[in-house]
């Protein structure tokens, strides 16, 4: 009885898997599933639509991100990171601002750690244990011992435009720019391409909005802290 079921096991196919109904989506309705940053990963926010906005920050390969913004929405990363199951190494001078965080991500799993600028050891990442790192190392972060690589991605946190900006920005895979001064928003512009509309809103944008963009795409998101977040790290703010 080639391809029959005997005792729940068919031939060459291992055992039956659950039963479930199938999940039908009517093709008209195809487009509201697209997500605009990402197609998975970690929720950041909302467009301009109101549609979620997915960073995905594990991948098979390597992904660095460059965020020109504010230490709050760092850390929201680093809790949403951590509840999709990643690990989160964050390479940090100012430790203390981070402890609460690393202690309450995780629920009681050292699921973020804190490291000493230069002193992030190896994560071992793999595609059952991704690892996000993030570099909270000032305006001129020294390169990175751990660099981005299959299953683990990088995001070095500058608080202003500084003079290793250009070169972090050449590099990155997506930049997000939070609010900048206008001198700030046109080095910006040059470097991204970016449409003058864009320079233009970038001095102006409010505490939790980010405009995260490539050369050739860009996208505007407001993140929102969940009451947890807000609990822990207080409201969006774009100063520390």
């Amino acid at each position: 009885m080639r391809g029959a079921v005997r005792g729940g096991v068919r031939g060459g196919f291992g055992l039956v898997g659950p039963r479930r109904e199938r999940h039908v989506v009517a093709a008209a309705d195809l487009d509201g599933l697209a997500l605009p940053v990402g197609d998975d990963g970690v929720v950041i926010g909302v467009d301009a639509e109101g549609r979620p906005a997915v960073l995905g920050v594990n991948r098979p390969t390597p992904y660095e991100v460059t965020l020109i913004g504010g230490l709050w929405t760092a850390q929201v990363l680093a809790l949403r990171a951590a509840a999709t199951g990643a690990r989160v190494a964050v390479e940090t001078g100012r430790g203390q601002v981070w402890s609460a965080l690393a202690q309450a991500a995780g629920g009681g799993q050292q699921c973020v750690t804190l490291h000493d600028v230069g002193r992030v050891p190896p994560q071992g990442a793999s595609a059952g244990s991704p690892v996000l790192v993030i570099r909270d190392c000032g305006m001129r972060p020294p390169r990175g011992r751990v660099v981005a690589g299959p299953w683990q991605s990088v995001l070095t946190l500058l608080p202003y435009l500084s003079p290793t900006a250009p070169r972090l920005l050449r590099n990155s895979s997506l930049v997000g720019v939070q609010r900048v001064s206008p001198d700030e928003a046109e080095r910006i512009g040059a470097l991204m391409a970016l449409p003058g509309a864009a320079v233009e809103s970038l001095p102006t944008l409010g505490d939790g909005v980010t405009l995260w963009c490539t050369r050739r795409d860009r996208k505007f998101v407001m993140t929102r802290g969940t009451e947890t977040e807000t609990g822990l790290l207080g409201a969006a703010r774009r100063i520390d």
